[in-house]
């Protein structure tokens, strides 16, 4: 038996290995199915690698599980997982360091797997793709910051490289709230107590009310779901905390919206002015394949490129937010480049003409494909700067 399971953490070790040696971002475990790798945005099988059988994925995965986080004891049964919720996250890593985030799943009585590579260190804002002036976030004492997008968009690697710059360059107590607990930050200048949910903490409204009196300065809550933890975390900002968490929502008004709408009709009102007053910013991301994958990766560069939305809650945007005019945000962030602000077109307008992606990704992410041609347009003018063609520098 301790053959077998030698057997399966081996080859469990491997495909790791295999996954950071080719550069992918993810890693495919499926029954009646080699391992497929996701390379630059593109899931192919593993050339040579048998397709694997429903009991070894089945073994793979509970190798995975025991693996996990200590912290999560009470998941670590594959069977009783699969029957409690059909679904299992967790994180792990391998002999290697390299760290993972993992999900996996019942499937038509099978199981599958799913993981995402995790960055081996905290990579820069510019190296991110991202603008530096968001460094400026970092400074603040108190306030929500929202970072929204898809699945896959590179959520918690921005919030990462936020909280690694707060970990250098401040001193307080950091509490980060994630299910699971993905980077890894040594205390640097901060105490650090990363909790995760599932194994120290019932919940992520449990645990945020717990961090309130734990003395904390910052709080990273992995994301917000429902609206307990939603309220919790307004709360937090509104008595002097530094509040980090994340949504899904595929625009900054929409994610603006979407925290609103959670609250009972009778109570939206005054959520709104509630968040007009804690809301310091909200950033939108998503991830595209760049058209210069190859030079990219002998730079050291990402594979892909982010574009950005970011919309800085001024005293004009708290207003609007408070009074219910989000069709008007948009306006504010056209014309708020000077305070950090800029619209998804714009970004995209940058990103295809300097040719990092091409026009057919921008159009096809573009909210206002128009508005996004006339940005692209001003851009190419000749002497035309950066503030005029509705783009602050990076």
């Amino acid at each position: 038996m301790e053959t077998a399971d030698n057997d399966v953490q081996r080859e469990l070790n491997r495909l790791l290995a295999e996954c950071v040696a080719r550069d992918a971002s993810d890693l495919h475990v499926v029954p009646g199915l080699a391992p497929h790798f996701r390379y630059h945005g593109e899931l192919l099988p593993i050339e040579g690698w048998p397709a694997l059988a429903v009991a070894r994925t089945r073994e793979l995965a509970a190798a995975m599980l025991a693996r996990a986080n200590a912290s999560r004891r009470n998941q670590l049964d594959l069977e009783a997982a699969m029957a409690q919720r059909g679904s299992v996250d967790g994180a792990l890593s391998a002999p290697n360091g390299a760290r993972f985030r993992f999900n996996v799943f019942q499937c038509q009585g099978a199981v599958s797997i799913a993981l995402r590579r995790l960055e081996d260190r905290f990579r820069t804002l510019a190296e991110l793709g991202m603008p530096e002036s968001l460094y400026r976030l970092c400074d603040l004492r108190d306030g929500l910051v929202v970072v929204s997008g898809p699945t896959g968009a590179g959520k918690s690697t921005t919030l990462a490289a936020l909280l690694d710059r707060i970990n250098r360059e401040r001193t307080g107590h950091v509490i980060t709230i994630e299910d699971p607990v993905e980077y890894l930050h040594a205390p640097v200048r901060c105490v650090v107590n990363q909790r995760q949910v599932g194994g120290d903490a019932a919940g992520f409204n449990e645990a945020l009310v717990d961090a309130l009196r734990q003395d904390p300065d910052v709080i990273l809550v992995g994301e917000i779901r429902d609206l307990d933890t939603i309220r919790t975390a307004i709360t937090a900002a509104e008595t002097g905390h530094l509040v980090f968490t994340t949504l899904h929502a595929g625009d900054c008004v929409g994610a603006v919206e979407r925290l609103v709408s959670v609250f009972p009709a009778d109570e939206q009102e005054g959520v709104r002015r509630q968040l007009s007053l804690v809301l310091r910013a909200v950033v939108a991301q998503h991830l595209l394949k760049s058209e210069r994958v190859e030079a990219r990766r002998q730079a050291g560069a990402l594979p892909c490129v982010v574009a950005s939305e970011i919309l800085v809650a001024t005293p004009a945007v708290a207003n609007l937010i408070a009074s219910g005019k989000s069709a008007q945000i948009y306006t504010a962030m056209e014309t708020g480049t000077a305070a950090g602000m800029q619209t998804l077109e714009q970004d995209l307008a940058r990103l295809w003409t300097s040719g990092q992606i091409g026009e057919a990704a921008a159009l096809a992410l573009a909210r206002n494909p128009a508005v996004m041609r006339e940005r692209a347009a001003l851009r190419r003018r000749p002497g035309l700067d950066d503030e005029r063609a509705g783009r602050g520098s990076r």
